[in-house]
């Protein structure tokens, strides 16, 4: 029964919804298979465009709650993500911060990173959602945590929206532009983006991260040069998905949010 449910699901998402790029059968399953299994925080069902997206909502553990931290995942995987995301999201309520980790657009397994350039207009109605629905909660402190992709499509999502209201961005691990073709798309292009973004930011990367993201670093500092609020830091001995160091990673985080 519940697959009949979830196919009439799925086919009623691409018949009402606007055509997207985003794989939302893939969105579908990814949902299927982890919202059962949520131990930390709820599941909550964003509309956007006429459609569901998932996100996970933990609340804030703390008699103060400082703010809102909206989670956003790298490419093809989802807001209860093993890495980085899990760790972020259950940690950082023990801090005072509540977070809303979101569903991002996704695509195949087998699509090119370039391709992702395509389901950049579906990012700003994301994030406007999580935006809301935290301030439905009385949250009006908001900041985005990226990893990966995820940071380039929030840089793409800051620099685009004058009055989105976010109050720092910290971003993992991100990476710099197609070194075939920096110009390619300008969504993509961190260099680009990063040159529109005023709020705080903070640069965090490992020491063994890629190396489209240790090489483009100076680049990264270079482009954000006239935001006074800009910093960088490098976590030693930490690869592109903290893999053993998800303390040091919530420690930096929160650390540098504090300020």
């Amino acid at each position: 029964m519940n697959k009949f449910r979830n196919l009439f699901f799925v086919l009623m998402i691409f018949i009402s919804a606007p055509l997207l790029a985003s794989d939302l059968a893939k969105e579908q399953r990814w949902a299927d298979q982890i919202v059962d299994f949520i131990i930390d925080g709820e599941a909550e069902w964003l509309t956007v465009n006429n459609h569901k997206i998932l996100s996970i909502y933990t609340e804030a553990q703390t008699a103060k709650v400082i703010g809102g931290a909206i989670i956003i995942h790298g490419s093809g995987v989802h807001p209860n993500w093993e890495e980085i995301v899990q760790p972020l999201r259950t940690a950082l309520p023990e801090k005072g911060w509540s977070t809303l980790s979101i569903q991002m657009p996704v695509l195949a397994n087998d699509a090119d990173h370039s391709e992702y350039a395509n389901t950049f207009d579906e990012v700003p109605p994301r994030i406007n959602a999580a935006i809301k629905f935290l301030k439905q909660k009385n949250i009006n402190n908001i900041v985005i945590i990226a990893h990966s992709l995820g940071s380039t499509m929030s840089a793409y999502y800051l620099s685009t929206n004058k009055n989105h209201g976010i109050k720092a961005f910290v971003a993992v691990g991100m990476p710099g532009p197609d070194k075939s073709d920096p110009n390619k798309d300008k969504r993509m292009n961190n260099l680009h983006s990063i040159k529109s973004i005023h709020i705080p930011m903070l640069d965090l990367y490992g020491s063994k991260d890629l190396e489209s993201v240790k090489n483009s670093a100076d680049a990264r500092k270079q482009s954000a040069q006239k935001n006074a609020h800009y910093s960088q830091m490098v976590t030693q001995g930490a690869n592109h998905f903290y893999t053993g160091k998800n303390t040091e990673l919530i420690n930096t985080v929160t650390h540098w949010l504090d300020k």
